[in-house]
């Protein structure tokens, strides 16, 4: 089908590549590259989607402000919104080159931005994470001719080893439960849940009457699993439900909380109880205890959201409802 005379054309390229099509606009009539596609049929409903609203671009003169709102309209919308999230927040660190025109934006400017940030290894990972995204798309309209990002370092992921926490640091925060996100502490230690999971579960997701949470991600077996609210802390899942303003039932300023936004306010509950854990400890924690007070294996499995050969069909009868919920209770401090 042959195309109309400055609509652009689809283009496929020679050798193995994993998007082997390359779009070139045709309204500038310098032919410049769009974007790449896996197959000419994608190629051309990009192109189409081009023509019906065509980037306005100087490549010479564009900014790295005005790259990453393009960027951010035409690309990260296609990312999960944990990551668009980690991005967000990346470019925060990097202001100080909003105004600089991209193709003039050196590596040591931009690993500056990843050392001059103050955080640890996942702030850092984002911010090189960012650079990587808008250097790629920068090629891709030709913009820049070589990737600055691939220089670029950051702190490594430091060793660690997942501790379970002692049945004494159970109890320290139990005696501070009154703290500010110490019920978040308490509310992993008896449910299970991962953090994405934690910001994800709704008011309505609970039902108080039967006493469970429908939730989870990650797996087949891990999303929308039924979790029952153990007794030590239904207070304080009624309590955090009965104060929302978003319908979610951790929130932070009426709002969803972000990973980012959490994971601040955790280092802050462990400076205070003087301890050293990540959040998915208490995660390892709680199948240590179920496992430690005998709990049948399939109904481990089942709260957890793990597969098992036991659990067969995810069907919640009253009966294993009735189960769930005394295996959950055999966790007795």
């Amino acid at each position: 089908m042959k195309l109309p005379n400055g609509y652009g054309t689809v283009t496929k390229l020679s050798g193995n590549r994993r998007k082997p099509y390359v779009v070139k606009e045709g309204i500038s009539g310098k032919q410049k590259p769009i974007g790449y596609t896996t197959t000419r049929e994608e190629g051309l409903i990009l192109l189409a989607q081009y023509n019906n609203d065509p980037w306005d671009i100087q490549t010479d003169k564009i900014t790295f402000q005005e790259l990453y709102s393009l960027w951010l309209e035409k690309r990260a919308v296609k990312l999960g919104a944990s990551n668009q999230s980690s991005l967000k927040s990346a470019y925060k660190h990097c202001v100080k080159l909003e105004k600089m025109k991209y193709k003039q934006i050196k590596s040591y400017q931009m690993q500056d931005c990843i050392d001059s940030c103050g955080c640890g290894y996942s702030t850092q990972g984002a911010i090189k994470n960012l650079f990587g995204h808008l250097d790629r798309f920068a090629m891709e309209l030709d913009i820049i001719s070589k990737c600055c990002s691939d220089l670029l370092t950051s702190a490594p992921i430091p060793e660690t080893t997942k501790e379970i926490f002692t049945d004494e640091e159970v109890s320290r925060v139990w005696e501070n439960e009154n703290l500010e996100w110490a019920d978040s502490v308490l509310f992993f230690l008896y449910t299970g849940f991962r953090i994405s999971e934690m910001i994800k579960l709704k008011t309505e997701d609970i039902d108080f009457e039967i006493g469970t949470m429908t939730g989870g991600v990650k797996t087949a077996a891990g999303k929308q699993r039924l979790v029952p609210i153990h007794s030590k802390i239904f207070h304080i899942v009624q309590s955090r439900a009965e104060q929302s303003k978003s319908g979610y039932l951790f929130e932070y300023g009426g709002k969803k909380l972000s990973q980012t936004q959490y994971r601040k306010f955790w280092a802050g509950i462990m400076d205070k109880l003087e301890m050293e854990h990540l959040p998915h400890e208490c995660r390892h924690t709680f199948r240590s205890r179920l496992d430690s007070a005998g709990a049948n294996k399939v109904c481990i499995d089942r709260i957890m959201g793990h597969k098992s050969k036991g659990t067969g069909e995810r069907v919640y009868t009253h009966k294993n409802i009735d189960e769930l919920k005394l295996n959950i209770e055999l966790i007795t401090n």
